[in-house]
């Protein structure tokens, strides 16, 4: 893959990682079976890929490659779309689609979804231990830890998720709206962008000082990543998108959009996309993927 054309290393990447799929199931002859179709269809549908590419290309910087990145990078996908399941539920989004399929609950029932959900978080992990994810065992531990932290219930994207259901009842003239705001973006959305990034730089042994260039930089690609996320819901094509729009402003839930306005958010958007390729000062063009994936957050349609 060369370093000056990001969409279609991005395409190339997604074509790659979606055939790896395949590899990582095999379907029981049982009933039981259901569950692992059901993981299998959310796993395969559509998806941008961004945070299995954000493993590849952090990792690359330090000269690991595909197919020494591929189990890192499906293990965040499958816990990414576990998320994405659960989110979707009657009791939580309520959506009948995602990224313009019908959601797992839809396509199969509610009480497979959710097992499915958990299917996917587990195997995760399971992933992670292996020994062709790292021959290092101290990698793996901390991979695994890490992402147990990213995906927790203390200070990551369970947190995350209980806290955007309770900013419901939130509005922008809320005491601390802009720390609750903040606060829900880095363990909801932003927290598995900042494991992708830090998982290519753990594969990679990367030294402390670029390491936390590396964090940084995940960071404020992170917040860039939800404010886009809002204003397509303002703004956004429902088709190109592929779930339901408008949705954030009638459930009177508590956005980047409702707090600043559009305009404002769009230019905090490019101000952190800025200070996030700055944070990339001390890599050659080999970082230029990283580049032009952080452009590509703020200007993407779906």
């Amino acid at each position: 893959m060369t370093t000056n054309n990001f969409k279609e290393n991005l395409k190339q990447y997604t074509l790659r990682f979606n055939q790896e799929i395949e590899k990582y199931f095999s379907f029981p002859k049982g009933e039981e079976k259901r569950v692992s179709q059901a993981m299998h269809y959310s796993l395969s549908c559509g998806g941008k890929r961004l945070r299995p590419f954000l493993v590849y290309s952090t990792a690359k910087l330090f000269g690991i490659d595909f197919t020494n990145s591929i189990n890192t990078a499906i293990s965040l996908e499958m816990l990414h779309t576990y998320s994405l399941i659960h989110d979707d539920l009657p009791a939580m989004d309520n959506d009948d689609f995602r990224r313009g399929f019908p959601t797992c609950h839809k396509k199969f029932d509610e009480a497979t979804a959710i097992i499915a959900g958990d299917g996917l978080l587990t195997y995760a992990f399971e992933i992670l231990s292996s020994p062709k994810t790292s021959s290092d065992s101290a990698v793996r531990c901390r991979l695994i830890s890490l992402l147990a932290q990213a995906a927790g219930a203390f200070n990551g994207m369970v947190a995350g998720q209980m806290l955007d259901l309770i900013a419901e009842q939130y509005t922008p003239q809320t005491p601390n709206a802009k720390n609750i705001i903040n606060h829900i973006e880095e363990m909801k959305t932003g927290r598995l962008l900042r494991y992708a990034v830090e998982a290519g730089a753990i594969l990679g042994n990367a030294p402390a000082d670029l390491f936390e260039k590396l964090s940084k930089y995940s960071r404020k690609i992170g917040i860039a990543f939800q404010i886009t996320d809002d204003i397509l819901d303002v703004e956004g094509n429902e088709e190109l998108v592929g779930k339901t729009l408008r949705k954030d402003n009638n459930q009177n839930k508590l956005t980047f959009i409702n707090l600043y306005g559009l305009e404002k958010s769009k230019q905090m958007a490019q101000e952190l996309i800025s200070q996030a390729i700055e944070s990339l000062s001390p890599f050659d063009n080999s970082a230029d993927d990283l580049r032009q994936l952080a452009q590509y957050i703020i200007t993407r349609n779906h």
